[in-house]
């Protein structure tokens, strides 16, 4: 079964630029797109409204913005099939399900309803944080690179997930199909109350730390495909700040998120958190199993 890339429109800027993202990768990965509109619009118009008018001045408007980014996304790539879905629920909710029969999931950084794009919207956050399948928040306003790869690199944040990693394998074979080279970054820190004034063991617990982050980074990317330019690197500071600062010279981010079944708060970590609100590129969250 071919599953689709799936997006989130609402007829707002960020979405259509994520509109755009998602359509090339449905062209660079030969699938299908499928454009949902979710919104729970009797919460607006009021039940008794809607039942009376029969069909909702919102389900109208929805209609027409799924059209919409339908001809946007078929006058870009032509042979990409398009389909669409307006739903009558939660955004939230409509997004995290239709994670569940989607290759990938993609949203823009903020709905009609945000008043800026500095930081991103909660259904973005909600659903990053739930999403099934790898997700993608299509952020990125300079150089263009929201829109079309401009520099040739993926960057991996390289987490606790070891070889067997789900991020790992999403950001070779990205790079793979991009043709682009895979920048693994692993951060660390050596905390402060690990530090020593002797002089003759001055450095050493940070020689310790940055030793381990040199390890676990061979460790994750012990299986590396030999077709696909890989460059190491452990970086000293915070894993976020240390992300941000590189997705400036990426088109694309790759973190994973570790997912616990039983758990039914936000699922993400501090390091994707922040990196979904500060990056300057696309962002993918992956799923990894507890």
């Amino acid at each position: 079964m071919t599953l689709p890339i799936v997006v989130g429109v609402d007829g707002s800027e960020p979405s259509l630029r994520a509109v755009d993202w998602a359509v090339d990768e449905a062209a660079l990965r030969g699938l299908p797109l499928r454009a949902v509109y979710a919104s729970l619009w009797e919460r607006y118009e009021g039940a008794a409204l809607a039942h009376e008018l029969g069909r909702p001045s919102e389900e109208v408007m929805a209609e027409d913005v799924v059209a919409g980014a339908a001809r946007r996304a078929h006058r870009r790539q032509a042979d990409v099939r398009v389909s669409t879905g307006v739903l009558a629920e939660e955004p939230e909710y409509a997004l995290v399900r239709e994670s569940r029969s989607a290759s990938l999931l993609v949203t823009g950084t903020r709905g009609r309803s945000g008043l800026a794009e500095a930081l991103l919207g909660s259904v973005s956050l909600t659903v990053a944080g739930h999403a099934h399948c790898p997700m993608v928040v299509v952020r990125g306003s300079h150089d263009n690179q929201a829109a079309t790869p401009v520099h040739g690199r993926v960057v991996l944040g390289v987490g606790e997930a070891g070889e067997k990693s789900a991020a790992v394998r999403f950001a070779y074979e990205e790079a793979r199909r991009r043709k682009a080279s895979l920048n693994a970054v692993r951060a660390w820190r050596c905390p402060s109350y690990e530090t020593t004034d002797h002089p003759m063991l001055a450095g050493e617990p940070a020689r310790l730390h940055e030793q381990q982050a040199v390890e676990a980074l061979e460790t994750a990317l012990r299986d590396a495909p030999d077709d696909v330019e890989t460059e190491r690197r452990t970086v000293e500071g915070h894993a976020r700040t240390v992300l941000v600062e590189a997705s400036y010279d990426a088109d694309l981010v790759v973190v994973g998120a570790r997912r616990r079944p039983r758990s039914f708060g936000l699922q993400l970590g501090r390091v994707a958190h922040g990196i979904l609100h500060h990056s300057a590129c696309p962002v993918v969250i992956v799923p990894e199993p507890a």
